[in-house]
C-alpha cells in the first residue's frame, strides 16, 4: 500500500488509500483508529488531511485512544483545525461506544463474578473524571433488574444516600445488590470512607433480608472487588 502525502487532500490519494474505499472494500478492520476518525469528522484543514489530522491529536495523546475519550470538548475544540463540528463529532463516537458496551444492562444479565460486573461497568465508570456511584439490583437468581447511578461527584468523593438506595431495591423487588463507584485518581485501594460506606450498606440491607454481594471499584480497564478480597 502507497504511503499517502500528509498535504495532500483525501481525494488526491489512491483509491485503495481512501478510508471510506477502504471501509468498502476491506472492512473497518482494516482501517486504523486515524482513518476511522476521518471518515467521523469528514475533512481535515488547510494542508492537512482529515486522516492526518487525527494521527496528530492521537499521538499527542499518551495513551492514544483512552486518553482522547477523556479530553473535555472545551479542549477539543482548540486543538488545531479541529472546531466546534469535528469536536461534537468525535465526542458523538465515544458516547455511541458507550452506550453500546453497556448494553448488555438492558437485558437481564446474570453476574457469576466480578469480572462479569466489571465487563458491563467499565465503560460507564472507566474513564470519567469525576465520581460517581452506582447500584445493580439483583433478583435470586443473579440476574439484573435495574441499574441506578445513585449519585454524582467532584474527583476525589460522592455523597451516598444509602437509605434511597434500599427504598430503590426494595420498589424494585430487589434480594441482592452490588455496590460499584470509580476512583478517577486511579488507585483502586479502597479508602477508609469507602469500607465504612460498604459496611452500612451490609447493614441497612440486611434488614429487608437483601444481600450486598459485592463492591467494585473501578479505573479504566482495572478494578478491585470486595468479595474477591473477603471484604464482604
Amino acid at each position: 500500500m502507497s504511503n499517502p502525502t500528509p498535504n495532500l487532500t483525501i481525494k488526491q490519494w489512491q483509491p485503495d488509500d481512501r478510508p471510506r474505499e477502504k471501509l468498502k472494500n476491506k472492512g473497518a478492520e482494516s482501517l486504523s483508529v486515524a482513518e476511522l476518525f476521518a471518515i467521523v469528522i469528514g475533512s481535515g484543514s488547510r494542508g492537512e488531511s482529515a486522516v492526518s489530522l487525527m494521527k496528530r491529536i492521537l499521538h499527542g495523546q499518551k495513551n492514544g485512544l483512552s486518553d482522547l475519550h477523556k479530553i473535555p470538548l472545551e479542549a477539543l475544540i482548540k486543538f488545531k483545525g479541529v472546531g466546534l463540528v469535528k469536536a461534537l463529532k468525535i465526542k458523538a463516537v465515544f458516547e455511541i461506544s458507550k452506550r453500546l458496551q453497556s448494553q448488555p444492562f438492558q437485558e437481564k444479565k446474570q453476574f457469576n463474578s466480578s469480572a462479569d460486573v466489571f465487563q458491563s461497568l467499565q465503560a460507564i465508570l472507566g474513564n470519567l473524571q469525576h465520581e460517581e456511584f452506582w447500584i445493580l439490583y439483583l433478583n435470586q437468581s443473579n440476574r439484573l433488574l435495574a441499574k441506578k447511578c445513585l449519585s454524582k461527584g467532584g474527583i476525589t468523593q460522592t455523597v451516598v444516600d444509602v437509605r434511597l438506595a434500599i427504598k430503590n431495591a426494595l420498589e424494585i423487588g430487589a434480594t441482592g445488590m452490588i455496590l460499584a463507584h470509580n476512583h478517577p485518581s486511579g488507585n483502586l485501594n479502597p479508602s477508609r470512607q469507602d469500607k465504612e460506606i460498604t459496611q452500612k450498606f451490609i447493614e441497612a440491607a440486611n434488614t429487608f433480608d437483601i444481600i450486598i454481594l459485592d463492591h467494585l471499584i473501578v479505573f479504566e480497564k482495572r478494578y478491585f472487588s470486595f468479595k474477591d478480597e473477603n471484604l464482604v
